[in-house]
């Protein structure tokens, strides 16, 4: 099965695994959400909670191309745009710990990198972003960028997009 398949897969999976319920019962303010992020370095799962009406924390759980797994943690402060319900502007930052094999990795300013081994990923991160959750549905999209800080295998700056889809609870 080839990649994009198996993606799809997964997100339809996910999707009809989450809770029943009505379409009139899903607001535009949920408190947790589960799905997918595709990014500029890794691919794979977040979940983000709110903590109150405008402060979350956001996890991300990210497998890097060719072989190698990042763990992000983000608190974010989210506000809402205009009178666009479900519309939000938020930013934040946090951080990443993680770990790739050896190989060419690409960094988004074209520099390529080689590791002959192994690496420890350690840094600081930043996120700006939109999110939107869709009308009468459980679907929230974010689109954002992610600035970061590598400190272990650097230091050096880089700044990736991301876009995610999520499932709200």
């Amino acid at each position: 099965m080839n990649k994009a398949a198996y993606i799809l897969f997964l997100l339809g999976a996910f999707l009809l695994i989450g809770k029943t319920s009505n379409a009139q019962d899903y607001k535009p303010d949920y408190q947790f959400a589960a799905g997918l992020k595709f990014g500029g370095y890794e691919n794979g799962f977040s979940g983000k909670y709110f903590m109150d009406k405008t402060t979350a924390i956001e996890g991300e759980l990210g497998l890097r191309s060719p072989h190698g797994l990042v763990v992000t943690g983000l608190y974010e402060i989210n506000h809402q745009i205009s009178n666009i319900a479900g519309f939000k502007f938020y930013y934040g930052f946090g951080a990443h710990v993680g770990a790739v094999g050896a190989g060419y990795y690409q960094r988004f300013n074209g520099d390529n990198e080689h590791f002959v081994s192994s690496q420890i990923l350690l840094g600081a991160d930043g996120v700006i972003g939109l999110e939107y959750v869709i009308p009468q549905s459980p679907i929230a999209v974010s689109l954002d960028l992610n600035p970061r800080l590598e400190l272990a295998t650097g230091p050096f700056f880089d700044i990736a997009p991301g876009l995610g889809i999520k499932y709200c609870f």
